[in-house]
């Protein structure tokens, strides 16, 4: 048999660990602070500020690293990937590998197969995340270019394309995001090759850091409180507006 009532169990987890969290993330962030909510706030912040300036070399520079760091990602990926698949003409010396590794469930050929093709798709679909995120950081960037300046912004047409930018911007960083939750998720695929039952202990534990991270960290509440006193600043700023107008 192919598979062993374990594995099938621990495969089971692991995608359920993967799909439910993901659409479990994607619910919450609409109705509780976390790292994508927040950061979509700064986002509409950033680019209503981006339509009052006429000179965004400032811009251009933050999502060219931007860029860099998510190429960085997407090379590596094709690395690591080219690395899994050389291990398809390797199978048996790393079936000798496994049988050398304490407690480690006994190999079987075909399974070993199996559990490499896995962490290939697992990279794959990572590269597939990159590769689409630069591109949509490309969108923004062509968006930013068409952009006219508004000094008052006051202009509700161009508030609202400032509005799409950040939507575009929004989408890149998911699809980052994304890519970033495949490598996690690859170490616990990594499990599997030892022992079904670790495979299920690491899925569980790459949730509760995914969890801690984008809702529980002190990134979060720094976000949370720095996107407060942008509020704060910006009704400030429009009460000013205000003020000399009627003055």
């Amino acid at each position: 048999m192919l598979f062993s009532l374990f594995d099938i169990l621990a495969l089971v987890c692991f995608f359920l660990c993967w799909v439910g969290y993901t659409i479990f993330a994607r619910k919450k962030a609409k109705n509780t602070n976390c790292i994508a909510r927040c950061l979509h706030q700064h986002r509409i912040h950033w680019m209503a500020e981006v339509m009052t300036k006429e000179i965004r070399v400032g811009e251009a520079s933050l999502l060219a690293n931007l860029e860099r760091n998510i190429a960085f990602f997407a090379s590596t990926t094709l690395l690591v990937l080219a690395g899994v698949l050389t291990l398809f003409a390797q199978v048996e010396r790393l079936e000798d590998v496994i049988s050398s590794i304490p407690f480690a469930a006994e190999p079987n050929h075909a399974l070993v197969q199996v559990k490499l093709a896995l962490l290939a798709g697992i990279f794959v679909l990572a590269f597939f995340q990159f590769t689409w995120s630069m591109r949509q950081y490309g969108f923004l960037n062509v968006m930013i270019g068409a952009a006219p300046i508004d000094p008052t912004g006051q202009n509700k047409n161009l508030a609202a394309y400032s509005r799409q930018m950040a939507t575009v911007g929004d989408q890149a960083a998911h699809s980052y995001n994304y890519g970033l939750r495949s490598y996690y998720f690859s170490m616990a695929a990594l499990c599997w090759f030892w022992n079904p039952m670790l495979l299920i202990v690491a899925s569980l534990l790459v949730v509760y850091t995914l969890y801690q991270r984008e809702f529980k960290s002190r990134a979060v509440r720094a976000i949370t409180a720095a996107q407060t006193h942008l509020e704060v600043a910006k009704s400030l700023k429009e009460k000013q507006r205000q003020t000399k107008l009627t003055g």
